[in-house]
């Protein structure tokens, strides 16, 4: 069975964790942590970088920097993973979706400023497989309204908008290490501070409401309790683990982008014909070959096509199911105008397998089987 997706190894990981364990800091913020802060903070230009325990917390703690309270609103897509969600419901906030483009899969920009309400307090664009969403017209609506923007980047890492990285744009930018994504730490995340001002509250937050980090650089003789916080460190090993991959990203980046091009050329005569639809990159868009989707003329057509290839040892699958249409998201949500695409786009997204070292012969026979389902 071709597998839809294999975390990423280097053969350096565990020789790092080995050294994390000799150097008997395994806890939070040692020296793979700092190392792969630095790393971040470099690649993409932010003020600062803070390695977190998920994606998901990264956007929890960028909700409490943003002061989201009970009854504000968040504006954000309803076609990505819970997580976004969950970050500010989590605040007492309401998730108002806007509906998609259907070329992107992004939330569509245009649909923003007819949702703001006096309740209104952030955007969350997510940039869906690592091609960025609009970003002049957010951060635009944003700066006339005064709200918060807070980039779902989990998807993003690597890939930029009009030479910006992904994440770097809006107030804070959230990564994901998870293990499906192009680097990974198991479980795992970042947060992007782009206001030097915002950089020490995050720091506070994130050590459990200690000015601990401000003990360790040397700035205070002791540390003690100062706000409302929860523990988002990771472990050493976790750190290790992921800065192995890290120190390849060029390398991990090129390989994906190979077989993402793979796809894509063998792809365009299904495409020209009117078959199926291939993944839009804008023109000031670079991505990160995150993933590889075709669009099926429809649901029941998306079912067969993945059937089909399981039949034939090769896993393939569809992605988010809409949040707006969830049972959570109707209790703490709501949709705001028409879902033209969110719904009926989603229906149509299959996903074929895209990983580090995913062999060119494999490519090519998931290639083949495509092309014979649509014979």
């Amino acid at each position: 069975m071709i597998r839809f997706n294999v975390p990423p190894y280097t053969g350096k990981e565990l020789e790092y964790i080995k050294v994390a364990v000799e150097n008997q800091k395994i806890c939070g913020d040692g020296e793979f942590t700092a190392k792969c802060n630095k790393w971040m903070e470099q690649k993409t230009g932010t003020t600062k970088a803070l390695l977190t325990t998920s994606c998901t917390h990264a956007t929890e703690l960028a909700a409490i920097l943003a002061d989201i309270k009970p009854g504000d609103e968040v504006i954000m897509p309803a076609y990505t993973f819970v997580s976004t969600a969950d970050a500010f419901v989590l605040r007492g906030a309401t998730a108002v979706f806007v509906d998609i483009r259907p070329d992107t899969m992004n939330m569509d920009a245009d649909l923003i400023e007819a949702a703001i309400t006096d309740k209104t307090r952030a955007i969350v664009p997510v940039h869906y497989a690592g091609v960025s969403c609009d970003m002049d017209k957010i951060m635009e609506i944003a700066e006339k309204y005064n709200l918060a923007v807070i980039e779902d980047a989990a998807q993003g890492i690597m890939s930029t908008y009009k030479g910006k990285a992904l994440g770097t744009i809006g107030d804070y930018g959230c990564f994901s290490f998870h293990e499906t994504k192009n680097f990974s730490m198991g479980e795992g995340g970042a947060l992007l501070i782009r206001d030097v001002d915002n950089v020490e509250n995050a720091e506070i937050i994130r050590e459990k409401g200690t000015n601990r980090a401000k003990f360790f650089r040397g700035q205070i003789d002791k540390y003690t309790w100062v706000e409302k916080g929860s523990s988002y460190l990771p472990s050493e090993m976790n750190a290790a683990y992921l800065y192995a991959q890290l120190e390849l990203a060029e390398e991990i980046t090129a390989d994906r982008m190979a077989t993402w091009n793979r796809y894509n050329e063998a792809f365009k005569e299904l495409a020209e014909a009117g078959k199926v639809e291939l993944p839009f990159i804008p023109e000031e868009c670079t991505h990160n070959a995150h993933m590889f989707y075709l669009k099926c003329k429809d649901l029941e057509e998306r079912t067969a096509l993945i059937s089909f290839l399981k039949e034939n040892d090769i896993l393939a699958v569809f992605h988010y199911v809409p949040l707006h249409t969830a049972p959570a998201g109707l209790k703490y949500g709501r949709f705001h105008g028409e879902d033209k695409y969110t719904t009926k786009e989603s229906e149509r997204l299959v996903r074929l397998p895209l990983y580090y070292g995913l062999e060119p012969e494999k490519t090519d026979y998931i290639i083949e089987k495509v092309k014979e389902f649509y014979k």
